[in-house]
C-alpha cells in the first residue's frame, strides 16, 4: 500500500507542475484585465499613469513564466501569496472556504449512498421506483437547472428552507441549526445530480449482491437485517462503485461548484469564479492545483479501497 501510494505521489508531481504552468498560460491569454478587476469601480476615474503604476505593483506586465515560477518557488516555501481580488492570504482563502465545500460534498455523497442502498434493499417498491425515475428523468437535467428549479418551489412557493447562504440574513453568528436548514437544499441538489450514475450503480450492486448466496446463507443463520446489509451486501456491492469515484470526482467538484454558485454557499467555488473572471493568478493557480489534487487522490483511494475490500487484489499487481 506505502509502495502504490508513493508511486502515485512521483506521478502527480509532474502534473501539478504542468496544470500550475497551464493556469498562468491561460490567463495570461485571459481577455480580462487583473489591474482594472482589481481596482474595481475605481478603476473608471483613475487615470493612466495610476494604473500603470497599479500594474508594476502587481507585477502584471511580467512575462507567465516568470510569474509561474516566482509562485512555484514561494508556493514551495508555504508561501502560497496574496490574492488580488479578495485581498487576503491565498491560503486564508482556502481555509475559511474548504470546510464548508468539504460539508456540502461529504453530506451529498453520504445522502446519495442512502438513497442507492434504500432503493436495492426493497427492489419494486415505492422508493426504488421513485429514485429509479429521477435517476433517468435527470440524466441529461444540468445541475444549475435543477438547482434554479428547486429555489422556486423550497424557497420561493413553499417557503420551506432558506434559498442560499449560510446562515440567516440578520444572524450575527454561526449556529448549527441556521447551517442545517441552509445546507438541505444544495446538498439535496448536489446529492440528486449524481443520481444518474451513483445511485443507480450503488442500487445494482447492493442488490446483486443481497441476491448472492453468502447473503442467504447469512439470512438462513438468523442474521439480523441490519448485520446482512451493513456486513454483507453493502460490502461486496460496493465494489464495482469503487471503480467508479476516482473517476467521477471531476464531475462531483463541478456539480459542487454550480450548486455552490446558484445557492450562494460560501466554498470554494465563489472564489474560484471571482478568481477567473478577476485574473486572480495566486488564488487561481492554488484552487487548480487544489481541484487537481483532489482528483489525484480520489483515484488514490479509490485503488486502496478496492484493495483493501477485495481481498483477490493484491497491491502489488496495480
Amino acid at each position: 500500500m506505502a509502495r502504490l501510494a508513493g508511486r502515485r505521489a512521483l506521478f502527480a508531481v509532474p502534473i501539478l507542475l504542468v496544470v500550475t504552468f497551464g493556469v498562468f498560460a491561460i490567463a495570461a491569454a485571459s481577455p480580462f484585465d487583473p489591474v482594472r478587476a482589481y481596482a474595481g469601480t475605481a478603476a473608471l476615474g483613475a487615470d493612466q499613469e495610476t494604473l500603470d503604476r497599479l500594474r508594476d505593483n502587481l507585477g502584471v506586465d511580467e512575462g507567465f513564466a516568470v510569474r509561474w515560477w516566482h509562485w512555484l518557488t514561494s508556493a514551495l516555501g508555504g508561501d502560497l501569496g496574496r490574492s488580488s481580488v479578495l485581498r487576503q492570504p491565498v491560503a486564508q482563502v482556502i481555509g475559511e472556504r474548504l470546510l464548508w465545500s468539504t460539508l456540502l460534498c461529504t453530506v451529498a455523497f453520504v445522502v446519495a449512498v442512502l438513497l442507492g442502498v434504500l432503493a436495492a434493499r426493497r427492489p419494486g417498491s415505492w422508493l426504488d421506483r421513485i429514485v429509479t425515475s429521477l435517476a433517468y428523468t435527470l440524466e441529461a437535467a444540468p445541475v444549475f437547472w435543477i438547482a434554479l428549479l428547486v429555489i422556486w418551489l423550497f424557497a420561493l412557493q413553499w417557503d420551506v428552507f432558506p434559498a442560499g447562504g449560510l446562515t440567516d440574513t440578520a444572524s450575527e453568528q454561526v449556529t448549527p441549526g441556521q447551517v442545517a436548514s441552509h445546507l438541505v437544499l444544495p446538498a439535496g441538489v448536489l446529492a440528486v445530480s449524481q443520481l444518474p450514475w451513483f445511485v443507480l450503480y450503488v442500487r445494482q450492486g447492493v442488490g446483486d449482491a443481497l441476491a448472492e448466496d453468502p447473503v442467504r446463507g447469512a439470512r438462513a443463520r438468523g442474521s439480523s437485517e441490519r448485520t446482512v446489509l451493513l456486513g454483507h451486501a453493502l460490502r461486496s456491492g460496493l465494489l464495482p462503485v469503487l471503480t467508479l469515484i476516482g473517476s467521477r470526482v471531476p464531475e462531483l467538484i463541478t456539480g459542487a461548484l454550480l450548486v455552490e454558485s446558484v445557492f450562494s454557499w460560501p466554498g470554494i467555488a465563489a472564489a474560484t469564479v471571482e478568481a477567473a473572471t478577476a485574473v486572480d493568478f495566486p488564488l487561481l493557480a492554488a484552487l487548480t492545483t487544489l481541484a487537481t489534487a483532489a482528483v489525484l487522490v480520489g483515484n488514490l483511494l479509490a485503488d486502496l479501497l478496492y484493495g483493501l475490500f477485495d481481498p483477490r487484489v493484491r497491491f502489488s499487481d496495480m
